[in-house]
């Protein structure tokens, strides 16, 4: 079974373009703060088009044009880049800015802030800045447990978009016994994709004998999509590609569900698929949980380059 929606998601093929159009517009080389987006097939395409990924701005050169990643980043290094002269070009994901102004929104109005997520992302790394004075991370209920704020009944929680919906689910409501008058967005920060991706998986695990799910390491709603399978009592694994197959995982099973992460392309699900066709699984069935349509449009700064840099030229994006 191959699960639609699988794969990138809006914000992940805007960040990919932004840096397509940018190489295309300007050039190369274009620095890139961190990954564009958590895959290392992505990022190493991109390298060969003459991307140049640093960890932090203070490795771009003065003047130079930087992308921020999809995952957003904190006013601290918005700073550094105003500092350094650089040359900013925005790729975090709408979805991720959104919960960025809540961050805002809830320190300006007085609230504690509890951000719900993984202390080791970019993300949460980001949205941390926003106001780290009221700021604290919890990554699952025991945490909640020894929380300690302020004011108990100025409290306001935010979470990471690419959290699993049960973790989420059990750390609010965790945080809701302790603070009953806790407030929180008014639409979920979990973004779309993370949420069908997951709907998707528990819609089929319990009929698959396996659930591989093609994405990098250090992909968190890739990660989370395992979580879920593997919650539901069907065996699943997180795989970069073909070659990360175990050819004993196969052994005794009939049906096979095969997903991808948000930021995962479908050139390594084409390729897993193949490798599954080679290996008995002949029939395959793609299995859509529901439809997909979103869009995000490019940020004003990119636009507005290509309209200064080509005139009436098309970019073309590959």
């Amino acid at each position: 079974m191959l699960l639609k929606p699988r794969g990138f998601c809006a914000g992940v093929v805007r960040a990919i373009d932004i840096v397509k159009i940018a190489l295309e517009t300007f050039g190369a080389p274009i620095y890139v703060r961190r990954e564009i987006v958590h895959n290392r097939y992505v990022v190493s395409e991109l390298a060969e088009r003459g991307a140049i990924f640093v960890h932090e701005i203070d490795d771009v050169p003065d003047g130079q044009r930087v992308i921020y990643s999809a995952h957003g980043v904190s006013p601290a290094v918005r700073d550094r880049s105003k500092g350094r002269n650089l040359q900013v070009i925005d790729a975090t994901c709408p979805l991720v800015t959104k919960v960025h102004f809540e961050a805002v929104k809830f320190a300006r109005q007085g609230y504690s802030l509890v951000l719900i997520g993984h202390r080791d992302h970019d993300e949460i790394e980001g949205t941390l800045g926003e106001a780290p004075d009221v700021t604290q991370v919890v990554s699952n209920v025991a945490e909640v447990e020894v929380l300690q704020v302020r004011d108990p009944d100025r409290v306001a929680y935010l979470t990471q978009t690419t959290l699993s919906l049960s973790e989420a689910h059990d750390i609010i409501h965790a945080l809701k016994i302790k603070y009953p008058n806790i407030v929180g967005p008014h639409s979920q920060d979990i973004c779309y994709a993370t949420e069908n991706r997951q709907v998707a998986v528990r819609n089929v695990a319990h009929n698959a004998g396996l659930v591989l799910v093609v994405g990098s390491t250090n992909s968190s709603n890739s990660n989370r999509l395992v979580e879920v399978s593997r919650n539901l009592g069907t065996i699943g694994y997180l795989i970069e590609n073909s070659q990360a197959i175990n050819p004993a995982w196969l052994t005794g099973v009939d049906t096979v569900a095969v997903t991808a992460g948000a930021s995962a392309p479908e050139v390594l699900v084409e390729d897993v698929v193949n490798y599954l066709r080679l290996n008995g699984f002949e029939n395959v069935e793609e299995v859509e949980v529901m439809p997909e349509n979103v869009r995000f449009g490019l940020p004003p700064e990119i636009v507005q380059a290509i309209g200064s840099a080509s005139g009436s030229e098309t970019i073309a994006v590959n």
